[in-house]
């Protein structure tokens, strides 16, 4: 094995998110196998090609980081809130991320792909966004044995 000499990092920015975010990678892969099998089972769910399905992966998994990371803020607010309508409007807010975050994914993959990918209904892609977070929580808890963080 030889070692590198210090300096910039020859792999270049890929290789440094790689190893600088391994569950990242994992999640992707994750949502590739999980995605490929809805898309088998499920007739509303297509994509014309592995390529196309690897990257609506790749946008899936970068839209529901976002969704997330504002799930959370608004669990945070949740439970800051003290007033009867601060609980209430931080309860809504969830709520609308909740039900929101399909439709927005299904817009987003239809403005990037078009007709090549279709998530079929929001019902579909209701069960395809469970199924994708199910799997990554399954497989992070497998690899890492403790429950996932988001």
């Amino acid at each position: 094995m030889t070692t590198l000499p210090p300096g910039p990092d020859p792999g270049g920015p890929v290789r440094r998110w790689i190893r600088q975010r391994p569950a990242d990678v994992i999640d992707l892969f994750v949502y590739v196998v999980v995605l490929n099998l809805v898309i088998e089972y499920i007739p509303s769910v297509i994509s014309e090609s592995f390529s196309l399905s690897l990257l609506t992966a790749a946008l899936l998994k970068i839209a529901l980081e976002l969704v997330l990371l504002l799930k959370n803020k608004i669990v945070t607010r949740l439970q800051a809130a003290t007033t009867r309508r601060g609980k209430s409007t931080a309860a809504l807010m969830l709520w609308v991320v909740a039900a929101g975050s399909k439709i927005v994914v299904l817009e987003l993959v239809d403005l990037v792909f078009g007709d090549a990918v279709s998530l079929g209904s929001f019902w579909s892609a209701t069960l395809l966004v469970i199924s994708l977070l199910l799997a990554r929580a399954a497989v992070r808890r497998l690899l890492y044995g403790a429950p996932d963080q988001t």
